[in-house]
């Protein structure tokens, strides 16, 4: 296990005994309506019901449950024992079978072409290599089975957290290499403790394509409001964008690979 999952392995749990953001079960609201949170964008046109469905970094007690009381057959993987924690006791709560295995995202100790549907919520940003993580959805998602995955904005783990004159200043080059400096003080866009690492669109789109999946829909969701407090999330995202989701179907068999920088030949 390397430096950067053991650290976010104690950060993710010690942001659960703070009670901190993203670590809070569904509420009783989502359960009323458990398509507004598992399925925002109309994506998952034939439902989930039967489905073999993994949720990838998504421990919580949020998706998984949601996804399993809709009468899917659900597989949590998260790195933090105490996010799992959170969704063993909401599934024994709400009477649901969830199946919950501690493993990181670029190391699944899953089958081949198990799953018909991975979601995975934020959490890329987490490991210092995106394409080990592509390459093990692709190995466990199912020939014509769907993806979809929400990163951070390569811009916004650029981005400063405070407003300068006239926006939010560059202060982390695009070609970062290695962990991302830590915030000085808390911000939204970023989870305090945690080691996170900027992966550019062309290792989030391309390599996914190169992964052996297709693209089929993409969204940027939108939280900006010119009218918030300067330096609030909101605001911020007047100007940077947070988040990028992505919807992608695994094809049946991985595309050609090519050496980067090479010109594109079939």
């Amino acid at each position: 296990m390397s430096l950067a999952h053991d650290h976010n392995r104690r950060a993710w749990d010690e942001r659960v005994r703070r009670n901190q953001a993203h670590t809070r079960p569904a509420s009783d609201k989502d359960f009323e309506n458990p398509a507004r949170v598992i399925n925002p964008f109309g994506w998952l046109t034939d439902g989930v019901r039967g489905k073999r469905v993994l949720c990838l970094a998504a421990g919580g007690a949020k998706h998984g449950v949601l996804f399993a009381s809709a009468g899917a057959s659900v597989t949590v993987v998260d790195l933090s024992p105490a996010m799992l924690d959170l969704d063993r006791a909401a599934a024994a709560a709400r009477g649901l079978s969830v199946n919950l295995v501690e493993a990181s995202m670029d190391d699944l100790p899953l089958g081949d072409a198990a799953f018909d549907f991975v979601l995975q919520p934020v959490s890329s940003c987490y490991v210092p290599d995106v394409a080990a993580v592509h390459r093990e959805v692709a190995r466990v998602t199912a020939a014509g089975g769907l993806y979809i995955v929400q990163h951070k904005q390569p811009v916004s783990l650029q981005a400063g957290a405070e407003p300068e004159d006239n926006g939010y200043k560059l202060v982390a080059p695009y070609y970062h290499a290695g962990p991302l400096a830590p915030l000085v003080k808390a911000a939204e866009h970023r989870e305090t403790g945690t080691m996170e690492f900027l992966h550019r669109l062309e290792d989030l789109l391309g390599g996914l394509c190169r992964a052996g999946f297709v693209i089929e829909d993409v969204v940027e969701p939108r939280y900006s409001d010119p009218t918030a407090r300067p330096g609030s999330f909101g605001h911020r995202s007047w100007f940077v964008p947070p988040y990028i989701t992505l919807k992608a179907r695994r094809t049946a068999s991985p595309a050609p690979k090519r050496e980067p920088g090479t010109l594109w030949t079939p």
